[in-house]
C-alpha cells in the first residue's frame, strides 16, 4: 500500500529480457538503505518486488500482465521514474490510498501552461475508466497522488504544483506521452457493490 507521495526519482539503468521475462535495473541515490529483498517500492505507479538490491540500484521482474496494461511496454535505458517506498502504521498518509495496481494507460493530449508557470495536463482516458473519474476525485498517475481538476467525456485534468513538477516525472510529459492511471480503490470497490446491488 502506497500513499501516492513521491520521494524520489530513480532512472533505468538496465532493461533484460531472459526466458520471456523482463527485468527492470532501476538506479537511484539515497533511497535503498533500508530496503530488503522481497519489498515492494512503487515504481511510477506499479508495484514491484525487489529481487536484487545494491547501494544505488535495485532489480525487480515484470509479468507479462504488468507489461500489457502499463507503459512499461515502452519503456527505455534512461527513463526516470518515480519511486514510493510502502507505506508503515502509523506514517502520516498525505496522498490517498494507493495499491500499485494499474488499471489502464492514459495518453497526454494537451499541456496548459499559465502565466504563473502552474502546469494544467489532460489526459485522454480509456473508455473502461471513465466511470471512475470524477471532479475533485483522486486518480494516481504516474504514481502520484492528483486532484482531478476537470473532467469531460474521457478527458480529465489535472494540476500540478511546483513542487509535484520538481519531484516527479511529470515536468517532462509531452504530448502523446503514455501514463499509468490507477483510480481510486473506493470508486473501484463502490462501482462493484452497486452494480451487485441492481
Amino acid at each position: 500500500m502506497f500513499s501516492g507521495i513521491i520521494k524520489k526519482m530513480g532512472r533505468i539503468k538496465k532493461i533484460e529480457s531472459k526466458n520471456g521475462k523482463v527485468y527492470f535495473t532501476i538506479s537511484v541515490k539515497n533511497f535503498l538503505y533500508d530496503i530488503n529483498i522481497g519489498d515492494s517500492i512503487d515504481c511510477d505507479g506499479v508495484c514491484l518486488t525487489v529481487i536484487e538490491k545494491s547501494k544505488d540500484n535495485f532489480k525487480t521482474e515484470l509479468m507479462p500482465e504488468t507489461l500489457r496494461l502499463t507503459k512499461f511496454q515502452n519503456s527505455k535505458v534512461g527513463d526516470l521514474i518515480n519511486l514510493e517506498k510502502s507505506l508503515k502504521i502509523g506514517q502520516r498518509i498525505n496522498g490517498h490510498f494507493v495499491v500499485g495496481h494499474i488499471d489502464g494507460i492514459g495518453i497526454v493530449k494537451k499541456i496548459i501552461i499559465d502565466k504563473n508557470n502552474y502546469k494544467e495536463i489532460i489526459i485522454k482516458a480509456p473508455n473502461k475508466l471513465v466511470k471512475f473519474l470524477a471532479y475533485k476525485g483522486s486518480v494516481c498517475i504516474n504514481g502520484v497522488s492528483l486532484t482531478i481538476s476537470g473532467v469531460e467525456r474521457n478527458l480529465f485534468k489535472v494540476s500540478l504544483i511546483t513542487h509535484t513538477l520538481k519531484i516527479t516525472n511529470l515536468s517532462k510529459l509531452k504530448i502523446g506521452d503514455k501514463v499509468n492511471i490507477e483510480v481510486d480503490i473506493l470508486s473501484r470497490y463502490l462501482d462493484k457493490l452497486y452494480c451487485q446491488s441492481d
